[in-house]
């Protein structure tokens, strides 16, 4: 650029726009944005996530590029602050009309001598600059003919807006250090306070951030104390302690942009308004001048409730290696998500994993959804009588051998007792009669989505063998509280739309147009059954962390190697899932279904319910209650006591016992061999010492012996047998020596050589 030899390029700039400001005519007034246009569009770089009622949850930041916080009204903005943005930027910003003719002749006339003075932009000019991207300054400088425009377009708002909508639209949009952008963010990232709480010490390192907002932290400090000199003209400013309270400031973050109490479930509603076409900040959700703001189905109080009690009970079990939890409330009727609880937050090593929606192995929780299968397809009753004993069940890959909790047989149990306990060996048995693919189409019509099929999960699909979140297994039991009936939770709180007449008409006749994906009688009997504190007193005793004051069905489940520990329970109008564990599938140690997840249940299920009744569903059409007595057991007395029990119309009878042969005694029944199934493979673990290995014979029928390839080896109805590689006969043998049964198996794997070997 060609350069006057006794004028720098600004005095010369500075003589052209004064005769441009005077010679040409102001533009249109209708292409001047206005005042509550722009506080209109002014976007927060967070979005707050708000539960039912608009209290906030959580504070997410959601445009990364720049950091707002909220539009500050004048008045709310500190005088001090106000008094040192004027002081520094536009001493005379009260007298001029939008250009300081007074700075533009000192500028141009410091600038013919070399002289450093302050520059001649205004706050209005500034502004304009910040409102106008043809007007913004490049890193570069402004060119000429932007310089220009600045100057008219600084005039033209003197002449629409009132002095204090310009001060108050300056202060909300000028930049500040790096992303930093108007005052709000820049008090709460750098002074950890609102705007209105700024002393003169704090108002000063603001304003010289404008001038300087990258400079190392001595410029800031320096300029700063040259603002607080102006602030307090008289006053003894020391410097030294300023520029250590600046150094300080400047490096403080103090504005969490995710601090609040629902981080997981604010990141998941803004995930599904993303994923449902909607913009992250509809208009609609903002108020002029306010953050984004998304409503939620949550309860604040409860959300606060249910954390702390997580956590709090959590920091209880640190000494037996358990540091992470989650928490999920659904309403019955909506499902409406009440509570999301996705971590244990500071106590947990991954708090940033969302363990609602994250995949976990279930345990005997999927129980309550397989006895349902099984007493709709009259399979059982639950009064059915079923043998807790060891199983071994044939499979392709050899011989499952479930075991209960307590590694302890209960002998025959009726369903109630099977289920209500939580015993394992009854539940595989169930599954048998079901049959593993069949159970896995009802767990994905419940909202379970399996990621294999039933047959790749066999039969440890009953004992929680598969993944699921606890998101999906919460609003399963949901689908038991609602009579079968399956619904999708939701967490957007969504305006309310009238239903079409005929819905309405259906609604008021009380019917209800989803059609139960289980059926409504199973769900209610297995509701029942979850609710009984004595059918559940074999395993967890009489005084049960689950038996509460009002009405609830729970169960709780216990992942292998406790990994997992589950309780998920509903009452008349709530469903609430807790899980406790570790993030890194670490085990836990020594935790157990009423220690882990079920105290946190009954607190928060206590909580819902304080003034609040819970009170049992009522039976629907189809069900029948009838008396039921128990055979007698290997002692003589009745294996269970007498009592009035649910049945599905046509299932019922007055006597369950074990089968005698139909009125025959025992030693006429035919002897057989119950276990282990013909053409079974045993595979022998590696990692067990084969000593320790061993395969159980089961028959029934009296005075019977057993022979293995020929050779007499055991008498009585049950046997355990040290096996060894090969193939070998099984055969069983009556009181008089006749074969009466016999099996085939083989065994794989590096065993123990046999003393007739050996010698």
């Amino acid at each position: 650029m060609y350069r006057l030899p006794f004028a720098t390029g600004r005095s010369c700039l500075a003589a052209t726009l004064t005769a441009l400001a005077w010679a040409q005519p102001a533009p249109a007034l209708a292409a001047v944005v206005s005042f509550d246009e722009v506080k209109r569009e002014f976007r927060s770089s967070d979005t707050a996530v708000l539960d039912r009622n608009g209290e906030l949850l959580q504070r997410v930041r959601t445009d990364a590029s720049v950091r707002r916080g909220q539009w500050m009204a004048l008045a709310d903005v500190s005088p001090a602050l106000r008094m040192a943005m004027v002081l520094s930027e536009d001493r005379r910003f009260y007298e001029h009309s939008g250009i300081d003719w007074r700075a533009v002749s000192s500028a141009a006339w410091g600038n013919l001598w070399n002289t450093r003075t302050r520059g001649a932009s205004t706050i209005t000019m500034q502004l304009s600059g910040l409102l106008d991207e043809d007007l913004r300054r490049a890193n570069s400088g402004r060119t000429f003919t932007q310089k220009i425009g600045q100057t008219m377009a600084a005039t033209q708002l003197e002449r629409s807006w009132r002095k204090d909508q310009i001060l108050e639209a300056y202060l909300n949009t000028v930049p500040f250090r790096g992303e930093i952008v108007g005052i709000d963010a820049l008090s709460r990232t750098l002074f950890g306070k609102a705007p209105s709480g700024l002393d003169a010490r704090e108002a000063s390192v603001a304003a010289a951030l404008v001038r300087a907002p990258n400079a190392k932290p001595a410029l800031v400090a320096q300029r700063a104390c040259e603002v607080m000199r102006a602030m307090e003209p008289g006053q003894k400013i020391d410097c030294d302690a300023l520029d250590m309270f600046t150094s300080a400031a400047v490096q403080r973050r103090a504005f969490d942009a995710n601090e609040g109490i629902a981080p997981h479930a604010a990141r998941r509603v803004l995930k599904e308004l993303r994923e449902a076409g909607e913009a992250a900040a509809p208009p609609s959700r903002q108020a002029a001048g306010k953050e984004t703001a998304v409503r939620t189905t949550l309860r604040a109080p409860l959300q606060r409730f249910a954390l702390g009690t997580l956590q709090r009970h959590l920091k209880e079990l640190r000494g037996r290696h358990v540091e992470d939890g989650a928490l999920v409330v659904l309403d019955n009727a909506s499902g409406e998500v009440l509570a999301w609880v996705g971590s244990s937050g500071p106590l947990s090593q991954a708090a940033e994993v969302d363990a609602v929606a994250a995949l976990r192995q279930p345990g005997s929780t999927l129980k309550p959804l397989l006895y349902a299968q099984a007493i709709a397809e009259r399979r059982l009753t639950a009064a059915s009588l079923i043998d807790d004993s060891s199983a071994q069940i044939s499979t392709a890959s050899g011989l499952y051998i479930p075991q209960n909790y307590d590694r302890q047989f209960k002998g025959p149990v009726s369903a109630r007792t099977a289920l209500a306990a939580s015993l394992n060996v009854p539940a595989v048995r169930t599954l048998v009669m079901v049959s593993p693919e069949s159970f896995a189409r009802q767990l994905r019509a419940a909202g379970l989505p399996l990621r294999e099929s039933g047959d790749y999960y066999g039969y440890s699909l009953a004992l929680g063998s598969a993944e699921v979140s606890l998101l999906s297994l919460t609003n399963a039991y949901r689908t038991l509280a609602n009579s079968g009936r399956y619904g999708l939770p939701t967490l957007t709180a969504r305006p309310a739309v009238p239903a079409p007449a005929s819905t309405a008409k259906a609604k008021a006749a009380g019917d209800n147009p989803t059609a139960p994906v289980l059926d409504p009688r199973a769900a209610f009997i297995v509701g029942d059954i979850l609710s009984d504190a004595n059918a559940r007193t074999r395993t967890f005793g009489l005084d049960s962390i689950l038996s509460t004051r009002f009405w609830t069905a729970v169960k709780t489940g216990t992942s292998k190697d406790m990994r997992d520990n589950w309780a998920v329970g509903w009452s008349q109008r709530y469903t609430v899932g807790v899980w406790v564990g570790n993030a890194s599938g670490a085990s836990m140690w020594d935790v157990s279904g009423t220690s882990g997840a079920a105290p946190v249940w009954a607190e928060v299920m206590r909580f819902l319910h304080a003034r609040e009744p819970s009170r049992a569903p009522r039976p629907p059409a189809g069900l029948v209650e009838a008396r039921v007595a128990f055979g007698p057991g290997a002692d003589g007395s009745p294996l269970e006591a007498a009592r009035s029990e649910w049945f599905l119309q046509g299932t019922e009878q007055p006597l369950f016992a074990l089968d005698s042969g139909a009125g025959t005694s025992a030693d006429a029944a035919a002897a057989r061999i119950t276990a282990p199934s013909d053409g079974t493979i045993i595979a022998l673990d590696p990692d067990i010492p084969p000593l320790h290995q061993r395969v159980r014979f089961e028959s029934e029928g009296r005075g019977v012996q057993w022979r293995i390839d020929g050779k007499h080896f055991a008498r009585g109805n049950s046997a355990q047998w040290l096996p060894w590689p090969g193939r070998h006969l099984i055969e069983l043998v009556d009181a008089t020596g006749k074969v009466v049964d016999q099996r085939k198996l083989e065994v794989r794997g590096a065993g123990v050589v046999a003393k007739s070997a050996r010698r």
